[in-house]
């Protein structure tokens, strides 16, 4: 009967526990929830079936350069950040990526730097301060932005700019480019999100904060399920997601 008593309270504990911890992480969880719920009907109704016709009908070499390009547009954010991180070898490797798949590669439409053996790394803003020991602040659920927690969204800007979205003055060609975007970004999220399991908002807040700090800490800390799933989910080369 005392053995059962213990497990109880022990249980208990361990709930509140949990739950204490998610109230500081996501004090605006209500909030969240609402901006979820609404911004998922209309990922649903819009950019799921404008995604799934992408998967559908683009040639898988088209789909490829073009996710190549976006790739390399990020490398300039990638190789400041390292820099500001004192990663004085990653951002020699990947300015050698750079140069690389910009001019052989055309434009970064074809890899050539990860075949010749240079390896691609992932760097911004939020994860330079995450580095330097800003914390990340309360969890976000933002429109047109999905996830994200403070320290993230206050360096967004940063990131965008260094990606290369202010050199394109055309106005029309900027918005085509930032469409296509985000199209292929959710297109790279439609077979992955089939493997959310249980409460969806509780999933992606999970995974987001999780991957985040995998990726602050560069890598050093272990978990199986987020090299497998919640860093394709959650890839900071991608401005939105779910």
């Amino acid at each position: 009967m005392k053995l059962r008593l213990f497990a109880l309270t022990l249980l208990a504990l361990i709930v509140f526990s949990q739950e204490s911890e998610r109230n500081n992480i996501d004090p605006f969880e209500d909030i969240n929830r609402i901006v979820f719920d609404i911004s998922d009907d209309l990922d649903q109704a819009v950019l799921r079936p404008a995604a799934e016709f992408y998967s559908e009908y683009t040639p898988l070499y088209l789909k490829n350069g073009i996710t190549n390009v976006f790739s390399n547009l990020s490398e300039v954010d990638t190789i400041v950040n390292q820099l500001l991180q004192g990663k004085v070898w990653y951002a020699a490797q990947d300015t050698g990526r750079f140069v690389i798949n910009s001019t052989v590669g055309i434009a970064g439409f074809f890899d050539i730097a990860s075949s010749a053996g240079l390896e691609k790394h992932d760097e911004d803003f939020g994860q330079t301060l995450g580095y330097w020991g800003v914390p990340s602040g309360f969890y976000l659920f933002v429109p047109f932005l999905g996830p994200t927690t403070l320290r993230d969204m206050l360096a967004k800007p940063t990131s965008w700019f260094l990606s290369g979205n202010f050199s394109v003055s055309d106005e029309e060609a900027s918005i085509f480019l930032n469409a296509l975007d985000v199209i292929e970004t959710r297109e790279r999220l439609l077979i992955a999100e089939n493997l959310i399991v249980g409460d969806k908002y509780d999933f992606v807040r999970d995974a987001y904060l999780q991957s985040r700090e995998y990726l602050a800490a560069d890598g050093e800390i272990e978990d199986d399920f987020l090299t497998d799933l919640e860093l394709d989910l959650f890839d900071e080369d991608s401005p939105e997601n779910l």
